[in-house]
């Protein structure tokens, strides 16, 4: 079903300069964009970092772009670039659309239930495999995530995109059979090493081991034992 609403965002144009004059527009508390397409010239802008803010959290895929006051412009983001730290917007790419005409985009794919699923409750490891996926449809119908339940995978499991409900007025571009989204393994064990025990020490006949002096001729009496092997050995091989 299409939106009769959009959320509009109000923008000021400002002229191509370096990056010097970006960072002056971010102290002053303004993120710098660009809007592209529809047939016209790429436009550069900057806009209040709070209202851009509230405009993405409450739009849907569609913005109404108003330019210096002027008539709305239906456009969807294209790109968001974070700070990597703080994580606020520092620059905005934005896309004019037809809204009679379908174009591709892309959806963030959800996996909900994980928890839930008999693979994962007997010790597997759930790995999502596919966090976005490739669509087309009309901007008004473009979703920003799709959701699928995987509160049923078993252990070893693995789950494609054809398992996955597409929205309807959607059109899936990614391969739905060869695409995989999700699998449950085993968890993997660390090899655990036999501790073997090795007995050097020499012992008498009661079983204790030897010491002081009793030791000392025990050990002379092998040395010898194994200079005489040594010598027969040589015999036997001459």
């Amino acid at each position: 079903m299409a939106r009769s609403e959009h959320t509009e965002l109000e923008v000021l144009t400002r002229p191509v300069e370096g990056s010097r004059s970006t960072r002056r527009l971010r102290r002053e508390g303004l993120v710098p964009g660009v809007v592209y397409g529809g047939g016209d010239e790429p436009l550069t802008f900057s806009v209040n970092a709070r209202i851009l803010r509230s405009a993405l959290a409450h739009a849907g895929s569609v913005l109404d772009l108003a330019i210096d006051g002027g008539k709305a412009t239906p456009v969807i983001v294209k790109d968001v670039q974070n700070h990597p730290v703080r994580g606020e917007a520092i620059h905005v790419d934005l896309l004019r659309v037809d809204m009679t005409q379908p174009i591709h985009s892309t959806a963030v794919l959800d996996l909900v239930g994980a928890n839930e699923s008999p693979g994962v409750s007997e010790g597997g490891v759930l790995s999502q495999e596919t966090r976005e996926v490739n669509i087309m449809a009309l901007p008004d119908d473009l979703p920003d995530v799709i959701q699928h339940d995987v509160s049923k995978m078993e252990m070893n499991e693995t789950l494609t995109l054809a398992a996955v409900t597409i929205p309807q007025g959607v059109t899936l571009l990614d391969d739905p059979d060869e695409t995989v989204i999700a699998t449950i393994t085993p968890p993997t064990l660390e090899p655990v090493e036999d501790e073997i025990e090795t007995e050097t020490a020499l012992v008498g006949e009661d079983g204790e081991p030897l010491e002081g002096a009793e030791l000392e001729e025990a050990e002379r009496q092998a040395e010898g034992d194994t200079a005489d092997e040594a010598a027969e050995a040589s015999g036997d091989a001459s």
